[in-house]
């Protein structure tokens, strides 16, 4: 069957379920009851997506298509919107938003497209939402959401010329979080620490990095290097809650050079 054949069997397939004699579990969820299910299996895709695996990426790729048609299938019912009014409304934007393809604008550089992006999305809004920062969802992982405001003020130009200009900006930011340390202050350290994290964040933007991929590769590496410690604690018949801060450190550094980066 062609793409277009597959998408309406699976809407077929979804309406079914939905439907009388279908599925009772399929047939009892909200929009709220599986909300959460867009955000794991959105993980999931990322997920596979670091793994390069593509059968993987394939299987989960339809589970988040799977999420996008049940949620359009209960606004249906309700006779709020449809699926084909949830593909309409994603071809027509992605045409306005793309005036340099589909229309006579010129954009030559990716930069110029984000632009263009930002401002026509600013002109369908009108007075409804004036920020040029909108659009950023708050339920986004921090570091996320650091990366994407600031990208975001980048388009107008609120921005840093150079990454070695944003590493001033780190050590300026890490001088203001030791005074409020030195000081005490725990309302103004916490400030002061995040000030800090998102100076960061922005240093691995100019550097054409991720702060959120940066901190989840560490996580790993972190992760793989104290499960070889507990290993070798195992096969040693040594119990870690026994270490002292000098061994530890100890065995840290083995790990550091068993497991690398």
């Amino acid at each position: 069957m062609s793409a277009e054949e597959q998408f309406g069997e699976l809407v077929r397939i979804m309406d079914r379920l939905r439907g009388p004699g279908g599925c009772p579990w399929d047939r009892e969820q909200t929009h709220q009851s599986i909300k959460r299910y867009v955000i794991e299996e959105a993980h999931e895709v990322a997920e596979a997506i670091d793994r390069e695996d593509d059968t993987e990426l394939c299987a989960e790729l339809g589970d988040l298509l799977l999420q996008v048609v049940f949620h359009a299938q209960m606004a249906r019912e309700q006779g709020r919107f449809t699926i084909e009014d949830v593909l309409r409304a994603i071809n027509e934007k992605m045409q306005r938003r793309h005036p340099h393809v589909f229309g006579d604008a010129t954009a030559t550089t990716s930069a110029e497209v984000l632009r263009n992006w930002a401002r026509i999305k600013q002109e369908e809004k009108g007075e409804q939402d004036r920020s040029l920062l909108s659009g950023v969802p708050r339920s986004l992982p921090a570091l996320q959401r650091a990366h994407r405001l600031a990208e975001k003020a980048a388009q107008v130009g609120f921005d840093w010329a150079e990454p070695t200009a944003v590493l001033g900006k780190v050590h300026e930011e890490l001088a203001e979080f030791e005074a409020a340390l030195a000081a005490g202050d725990r309302q103004r350290i916490s400030a002061e620490l995040g000030d800090l994290l998102f100076a960061l964040a922005s240093l691995a933007r100019h550097l054409r990095f991720h702060a959120e991929d940066a901190l989840q590769a560490a996580n790993d590496r972190f992760l793989a290097r104290f499960q070889w410690i507990e290993e070798q604690l195992v096969a040693a018949g040594k119990d870690a809650h026994g270490l002292s801060a000098e061994q530890w450190d100890e065995w840290w550094e083995r790990a550091k050079r068993s497991v690398p980066d």
